[in-house]
């Protein structure tokens, strides 16, 4: 199929004209950016080219070729894309790389649970005052203080501190199993 059958419109300005065109050449113009997908911000070029098609336009000359149109925005947004790289001096993947680094990533993380993030909250209001004071100082502490220093910091000693955070431990994950949270797929287990 020739898109440069809405060229004469497309020249005359009319919108609708080009938005037919689109729907044409919007996914060639797409599949030509893809080796430039791991460096640059592909849909922006793709964007910024369409935009620069549609201005350029009104003085295109077509060459007698099929698709001339759609062949200009193809080498725009290729420019564009080779411009960008340069500007940030990266290198375009080849398709083959791209799929084999998606292979081999990671899940993205998961997003913070609220309803998670609530039972735990309502379940730390619910501990013993001493257990409680223990997994809050163990937290706070942040791994910087070691638990000789955060026992002596609420006045416990050693083995109390250890036995009371092992207490705060045990009674939140009870409180959280009965809230229905289970911490083995929580915490990826």
């Amino acid at each position: 199929m020739d898109t440069d059958a809405e060229l004469p419109s497309i020249v005359a300005g009319d919108a609708d004209a080009f938005g037919r065109w689109l729907a044409g050449a919007e996914r060639p113009v797409r599949e030509s950016l893809r080796s430039f997908a791991a460096v640059v911000d592909a849909e922006a070029v793709l964007q910024e080219a369409l935009l620069r098609v549609w201005q350029v336009a009104p003085r295109f000359v077509p060459d007698g070729r099929p698709n001339g149109l759609l062949r200009l925005a193809v080498r725009i947004a290729r420019n564009l894309a080779v411009s960008e790289v340069r500007r940030l001096r990266a290198v375009p993947a080849e398709p083959a790389a791209l799929e084999a680094s998606l292979a081999e990533a990671e899940p993205p993380p998961r997003p913070p649970d609220p309803m998670l993030r609530e039972a735990i909250r309502a379940c730390r209001e619910q501990l013993p005052a001493k257990p409680r004071q223990a997994l809050d100082a163990r937290l706070a502490g942040g791994g910087a203080a070691g638990d000789p220093d955060l026992a002596a910091s609420l006045g416990m000693r050693l083995n109390t501190f250890l036995q009371n955070f092992t207490r705060a431990r045990q009674l939140l994950a009870e409180c959280l199993r009965r809230r229905g949270v289970h911490l083995d797929v929580e915490l990826g287990a």
